[in-house]
C-alpha cells in the first residue's frame, strides 16, 4: 500500500501554474489561433517514453483549468506510483487551441517533477533497508520550490526545510560570521523558541564536539569521509541526530548510509534533475 502523499499548497500550485502560463502565451497563440479553426475539439493523450515515477499528475490539469474550464482533463495514473515507457499517463479532450496554448507548460512541469521524483526514488532505494532517510535541499528552482518538494515526497524522500522560518541551521558562513560554533548555538537558543529544532554544519570532529557541547539537536556533517562519519555518528549517539552531505552520488550513498547517519541530503534530486521524457500525442 502506497503512503499517503502530502499535496502541495493549492495557492502556491495556482500561482505557479498562472505565472508559467503568462510567460508563455503572452499576448496569445497567433500559430494556433491563425491556423486551428475555433471551435475545433480533438483528444490528446500523455504518454510515458520511459520508465518513470509519477509527479504531477493532478498538478497539470490545473494548467488546461486554468485556460478553459470545459476541457476534459483524465489522470490515467496516480502520483507517486512507478510506470513503464508506453502508459498513458493522462488524457486532455477540449477546445484545440485552448489544449494546445497550456501544452508546453503542462509538459514542462511533468517532464521536471516525474524527473525528480524517479531520482528520489533511486536515492531511496539504494539506501532501502539501512534505516536512513533521504532528505532534499533548498537547492530548488527558483520559484518552483513547492513542486520540486511535492516531487520530492512523490519519489518516497523528505523534505528538510521549506524555507529560512523552517528551523535553525547554522552553517559555517554563519559561524564565521559569529566567532564559534558555541557563540551561534548560544544567540540561536536565545533567540528562538525552545520547540524549534537547531542543526549545526560541521566540516570535522573537533566541530561535531563543540556542536554537540553546545546543545545542537542535529548535526549536519558536510564532505566528510566515511570513517569520520561513523566517528561523527558515535560521538552523537543518544545526543543528536546525524545528517550527511556533500557530493552525495548514486554510487555513494548507500555506503554513507551504512556509517548509520539519520539523514542525507541530496541536493543533486532537484538542483541537476534530468527532465524524464513525456509525449503529448493526438489521438485518432
Amino acid at each position: 500500500m502506497m503512503p499517503v502523499i502530502m499535496q502541495p499548497n493549492s495557492d502556491e500550485v495556482r500561482r505557479i501554474i498562472l505565472t508559467a502560463l503568462a510567460e508563455d502565451i503572452g499576448h496569445g497563440d497567433v500559430t494556433s489561433n491563425s491556423t486551428i479553426p475555433e471551435s475545433l475539439e480533438f483528444t490528446l493523450q500523455f504518454v510515458a517514453r520511459e520508465p518513470l515515477v509519477v509527479s504531477g499528475i493532478d498538478v497539470i490539469g490545473g494548467v488546461f483549468e486554468a485556460l478553459d474550464g470545459q476541457v476534459d482533463y483524465q489522470p490515467r495514473v496516480l502520483d507517486g506510483h512507478a510506470v513503464d515507457a508506453g502508459q498513458v499517463m493522462a488524457s486532455v479532450l477540449g477546445n484545440a487551441r485552448s489544449i494546445l496554448a497550456g501544452e508546453r507548460v503542462a509538459l514542462n512541469l511533468l517532464q521536471r517533477m516525474c524527473g525528480i521524483a524517479t531520482e528520489s526514488a533511486r536515492y531511496v532505494k539504494a539506501i532501502h533497508g539501512t534505516g536512513a532517510v533521504i532528505l532534499d535541499t533548498r537547492k530548488t528552482m527558483p520559484g518552483l520550490r513547492e513542486l520540486d518538494k511535492f516531487a520530492v515526497r512523490c519519489g518516497g524522500g523528505k523534505n528538510h526545510r521549506m524555507r529560512l522560518d523552517d528551523a535553525v541551521l547554522i552553517k559555517d558562513n554563519h559561524i564565521a560570521a559569529v566567532g564559534s560554533v558555541a557563540g551561534a548555538v548560544a544567540r540561536a537558543k536565545a533567540s528562538n523558541p525552545a520547540t524549534m529544532q537547531i542543526e549545526v554544519e560541521c566540516d570535522t570532529l573537533a566541530q561535531v564536539q563543540e556542536a554537540l557541547d553546545a546543545g545542537a539537536d542535529m548535526l549536519l556533517l558536510d564532505n566528510m569521509s566515511l570513517d569520520d562519519l561513523c566517528a561523527a555518528v558515535a560521538l552523537a549517539k543518544g545526543k543528536a541526530r546525524c545528517e550527511a552531505s556533500g557530493n552525495m552520488t548514486i554510487e555513494r550513498v548507500r555506503d554513507v548510509a551504512l556509517t548509520g547517519v539519520d539523514f542525507i541530503s541530496v541536493g543533486r534530486i532537484t538542483h541537476s534533475v534530468r527532465n524524464v521524457d513525456i509525449g503529448l500525442d493526438a489521438v485518432g
